[in-house]
C-alpha cells in the first residue's frame, strides 16, 4: 500500500532552497568586493617592497593601472604615496556600493601599507 504524501514539505524545501539561494547570491556580490580590496592591497605591497627602485609616480601608476584591471572605482586610484628616509606609506581611499534586496550599502575602503624600505 502507499500512503498519501503532504504537500507541506515540498513548499517548505522549495523556501528553504530559496532563501539559500538569494543568500548565495548577494553574498557572492559582498565576497567579489572585498575580493577586489584584497588584490589591491596586495598590489600595493608589492610596489612598496620595491619603492626602493622605483619612483612614485611610477608607483602611482602602476596603482592606478591595477585599479582600473580590478575594476574598482576611480577614486582606489587616486594613490598617495608617502616616504621618509626609511619608510614608505601608499594609501587610498574609495567607496564601494553593494546592492542588497530592498537598498544600496556603501562600503568605504581605505587600504594603508606601510613598509621599511
Amino acid at each position: 500500500m502507499v500512503s498519501p504524501r503532504r504537500g507541506a514539505s515540498k513548499i517548505g524545501c522549495l523556501l528553504s532552497l530559496l532563501i539559500g539561494v538569494t543568500v548565495a547570491y548577494f553574498g557572492t556580490n559582498v565576497g567579489e568586493i572585498y575580493l577586489r580590496r584584497y588584490r589591491f592591497t596586495d598590489a600595493m605591497e608589492q610596489e612598496a617592497r620595491f619603492a626602493r627602485s622605483r619612483s612614485d609616480d611610477a608607483i602611482v601608476r602602476r596603482l592606478a593601472a591595477a585599479a582600473d584591471s580590478l575594476g574598482l572605482p576611480d577614486a582606489a586610484a587616486r594613490v598617495k604615496v608617502r616616504r621618509s628616509a626609511n619608510r614608505v606609506v601608499i594609501s587610498s581611499d574609495y567607496t564601494e556600493f553593494v546592492e542588497l534586496p530592498f537598498f544600496t550599502r556603501a562600503i568605504r575602503f581605505t587600504p594603508i601599507v606601510d613598509r621599511d624600505l
